[in-house]
């Protein structure tokens, strides 16, 4: 697990970079709201330490920009300790907040539950976005993307992509496919599978250089990213 400290004061910073490293996370620190923004927002984290009172900007300002762009769980560290300063620290986007001085098993604890939180949230989030290659289908907003170009689909042909997708590097047989988009029972006599796995490919395939969608003679068809 990746966290950034973001902490102004170097002894702070140092020792809690020690520690968390002791405890097996990997442990990056910036000085400065503004070194913290630009590091945050390039890198991946897992959960981010964000002291609130920072040179350049503060840490109330580094956390309304950085949830414009990311989710990551962070955890404010402050000497503010009034309930109206907690209040608008969890309004503007924290997750958590401990308030200086505090012991640095508790700050363990908390960072232990923001971490298996923030994994069973990706872990939600990656289930509804399904990737191959350069496509990208986000099954609830009901979008799918090539290469930064979004594939106008009908309904069926995104049911369609959703299935080969989720079955990705498995050959899916015409009766499956048929039972599956269209709740009917294949037909030798029906052409509508293959009607529109014809047209899905005239809008996911064709305009690109490589093709994800493929015809496995005489047994079906099957969406992976080959060589």
């Amino acid at each position: 697990m990746k966290i950034l400290v973001v902490e102004d004061e170097v002894k702070a910073a140092a020792y809690l970079r020690k520690g968390l490293t002791e405890e097996g996370y990997q442990v990056e620190v910036a000085h400065t709201g503004v070194d913290g923004l630009h590091m945050a927002s390039v890198n991946e984290y897992d959960l981010v330490i964000l002291d609130w009172m920072l040179p350049g900007i503060d840490g109330m300002a580094v956390l309304s920009a950085l949830r414009h762009t990311r989710s990551v769980p962070v955890l404010m560290l402050t000497a503010r300790g009034q309930i109206e300063d907690r209040v608008r620290g969890l309004q503007a986007g924290a997750d958590d907040y401990l308030i200086k001085p505090f012991a640095f098993s508790e700050l363990v604890a908390r960072v232990q539950v923001l971490l298996r939180r923030g994994s069973g949230m990706r872990a939600d989030a990656e289930s509804l976005v399904l990737r191959l290659g350069d496509l990208e289908v986000d099954t609830v907003r009901r979008k799918a993307m090539r290469a930064g170009h979004r594939l106008e689909l009908t309904p069926k042909e995104f049911s369609l992509v959703i299935l080969l997708l989720r079955r990705k590097g498995h050959v899916l047989s015409r009766t499956e496919i048929a039972a599956q988009v269209w709740d009917m029972n294949f037909d030798s006599e029906t052409n509508v599978v293959e009607v529109a796995v014809r047209r899905l490919r005239s809008k996911l395939d064709q305009p690109f250089d490589k093709p994800l969608l493929h015809t496995v003679r005489g047994m079906g068809y099957v969406m992976e990213d080959r060589p």
